[in-house]
C-alpha cells in the first residue's frame, strides 16, 4: 500500500534536504547570504535558516561567518565540491524540459570571451545570431581574466589556448597568428630584428596581463615554443592599446593577428620574425562538460564555428590570390 506523500517521511527529507543544500551552494558561488538570497528570490532569514537545517542535519558546521567574511569549513567544502554536479545536472534536467514543452531555443546564454577578440570577433556575430534565435537572450562578459563555469555561470567561453580543467570542453575556434609588427618609420629608425635576441636593443611595447604580470612574447625555433622575456620601453594592459601605440610609431609589439591585419595588408604596418613566428597557436571555443548540452548553448556554437570557418575560409583565398598576383 503507498504511503501518502506528507506522511512519507523519505520524500519530506529529500525535500528539504535539496532545498537547503540549493541555498548552502548559493550562499559559496554568491559569497554572501544577502546575494544568495537575491539570487534566489527569497529572504535572506530563509537562506540563513536553510544553512543552520542543513548544518544541524548533517551535525557539523559548514559555514565561518563574521560580521565581515565568509568562509568554508572542511566539511563545507566537501560538501560543496561533491554537490556542484549533481545541482548542475539537475539544472539541466529542468532545462532541456522546458525545451520540449517551449519549442524553439530560448532563455539567457552567458557569453566570456577575452575583451578585444570579444570585440572584434564574436559581436559583429552577435546580431546574425539575435535575428535567427531572438528568443535567445545574451549576457556578454569580456574579461581577460579567465572566469569559471559554474560561479560566474558562463555557457561559452572564448579564449587563448585550451583550458587545463578536465570539466571543460576545448575546441579550436580559429589560429592564433602571433605577429611581431612596427611601422616602417619605425624599423627605418631601428632596424629590422632578425631574432629574438635583436629585441634588446628595440623600443619593445608590452602588455600587463590580468594577474599582473607581463606577457610573454611566443616563438617557435626549431620546432619548440621559445617563451622570450621582453624589456618594454612602455606597458599598457588592453591589446587594442597595444595595437595603437605600435600604429603611431612608439615601438615595437607582438600581437594576435587579427588585430593588426588590415593595416599589415595595407603596409602601415610590417611583420617582422615571420621565421620564427608561432605556426600552432589557437582561440579556443570552451563550455562545460555535459551529458545534455541546452539547445541554446548548442545552437550558438554552431552559429559561431560556421561564422568563424567562413570568415576564415574567405581570408584563406583572398591572400592566395594575392600570392598568385604578386
Amino acid at each position: 500500500m503507498d504511503v501518502p506523500p506528507a506522511l512519507d517521511p523519505l520524500s519530506t527529507s529529500f525535500s528539504t534536504s535539496y532545498a537547503n543544500v540549493v541555498a548552502f551552494m548559493a550562499v559559496v558561488i554568491e559569497g554572501s547570504f544577502a546575494r544568495a538570497a537575491v539570487r534566489l528570490d527569497v529572504d535572506r532569514s530563509a537562506v540563513s535558516r536553510s544553512v543552520k537545517r542543513l548544518e544541524e542535519q548533517l551535525g557539523v558546521r559548514l559555514l565561518r561567518r563574521t560580521t565581515r567574511s565568509l568562509s568554508l569549513t572542511t566539511e563545507g567544502t566537501l560538501l560543496y565540491e561533491h554537490c556542484r554536479p549533481g545541482i548542475e545536472q539537475i539544472g539541466q534536467a529542468f532545462e532541456l524540459v522546458r525545451e520540449l514543452r517551449e519549442g524553439p531555443p530560448r532563455g539567457t546564454l552567458r557569453i566570456g570571451a577575452e575583451v578585444d577578440f570579444g570585440r572584434r570577433v564574436i559581436a559583429p556575430l552577435l546580431p546574425s545570431f539575435q535575428s535567427a534565435f531572438p528568443e535567445i537572450g545574451l549576457d556578454v562578459i569580456l574579461d581577460d581574466a579567465p572566469g569559471d563555469f559554474i560561479d560566474d555561470r558562463i555557457d561559452v567561453r572564448f579564449q587563448r589556448g585550451p583550458s587545463a580543467d578536465g570539466h571543460v570542453v576545448t575546441r579550436r575556434l580559429m589560429p592564433l597568428d602571433l605577429t611581431v609588427c612596427a611601422t616602417p618609420s619605425y624599423l627605418r629608425w631601428h632596424g629590422l630584428p632578425l631574432t629574438p635576441e635583436d629585441l634588446r636593443r628595440h623600443h619593445c611595447i608590452g602588455r600587463r596581463l590580468a594577474n599582473g604580470r607581463l606577457q610573454e612574447w611566443e616563438f617557435q625555433v626549431e620546432g619548440r615554443l621559445l617563451r622570450h622575456r621582453i624589456s618594454p620601453r612602455h606597458i599598457v594592459n588592453d591589446d587594442e592599446l597595444l595595437a595603437r601605440a605600435v600604429g603611431e610609431g612608439l615601438g615595437i609589439a607582438q600581437l594576435p593577428g587579427h588585430l593588426v591585419r588590415d593595416r599589415l595588408d595595407d603596409g602601415s604596418l610590417v611583420r617582422c620574425l615571420e621565421d620564427v613566428a608561432v605556426a600552432d597557436g589557437s582561440y579556443e571555443l570552451c563550455y562545460p562538460r555535459r551529458t545534455h548540452m541546452p539547445a541554446r548553448v548548442r545552437v550558438f556554437i554552431d552559429h559561431v564555428s560556421a561564422a568563424v570557418n567562413n570568415a576564415e575560409a574567405i581570408q584563406s583565398r583572398i591572400r592566395e590570390s594575392e600570392a598568385t598576383v604578386r
